[in-house]
């Protein structure tokens, strides 16, 4: 799916096929985030007003190349893990057996189709934190970037949400299911936090 164009991207979200969905769009979503801080780290490195930061600079260049990747990864592991979810339907229930069988793959598939869009939620986490280094520490010609990106990150976060809540209302195993939720919720409660106070952050900046 990294292959596609962006056009063939959009035009596959578009359609009816099951993936790419919501979970692929918030990995997009997320990559697009954290590649403009890459951009305001590119356009801070090695300018002498912000030479004091330049070693974070760097270094937050490569984590952020190094999570714009990830995320472009996840788009592919999204789909993935929804392939034996979708399969699962279909699969006989005619009777005791069959039914008991169904269900106890569902279980598996349920839980597999969770962790990829929580992988996508801690990464945009990762990136967000990032951001908010930006914030204090990049280029103020580029602050406005920060300020994007970190909402783009900020939706990838709460749309991921969404999708491991959907799959973990469906879960049998309920202890597992909290413990999926419980994550989530905390991943949420720091990334949205953070987001918000680094967009007004720059918000205040421009006013």
């Amino acid at each position: 799916m990294q292959e596609t164009t962006l056009l063939q991207f959009i035009e596959a979200l578009s359609s009816k096929a099951p993936v790419p969905g919501g979970g692929g769009a918030s990995a997009l979503a997320g990559a697009i985030g954290t590649a403009l801080a890459s951009m305001v780290g590119n356009l801070t490195s090695g300018k002498k007003k912000y030479a004091e930061y330049q070693p974070d600079i760097e270094r937050i260049l490569q984590e952020a190349g190094q999570l714009t990747n990830r995320l472009l990864e996840l788009i592919e592991e999204d789909a993935a893990a929804f392939e034996p979810l979708s399969k699962v339907y279909g699969l006989p229930k005619g009777t005791p057996e069959e039914l008991a069988r169904k269900e106890e793959i569902m279980e598996g598939a349920l839980y597999e189709a969770s962790l990829v869009p929580l992988r996508i939620m801690e990464t945009a986490v990762e990136a967000i934190r990032l951001q908010e280094e930006l914030a204090a520490k990049g280029s103020a010609l580029a602050i406005s970037d920060v300020g994007v990106g970190a909402k783009l990150l900020e939706a990838a976060l709460q749309g991921a949400s969404l999708n491991v809540y959907i799959n973990t209302k469906l879960m049998k195993n309920r202890e597992r299911a909290e413990a999926l939720n419980q994550r989530a919720e905390a991943l949420i409660q720091e990334g949205v936090q953070k987001s918000r106070q680094i967009f007004e952050t720059v918000r205040g900046r421009l006013l």
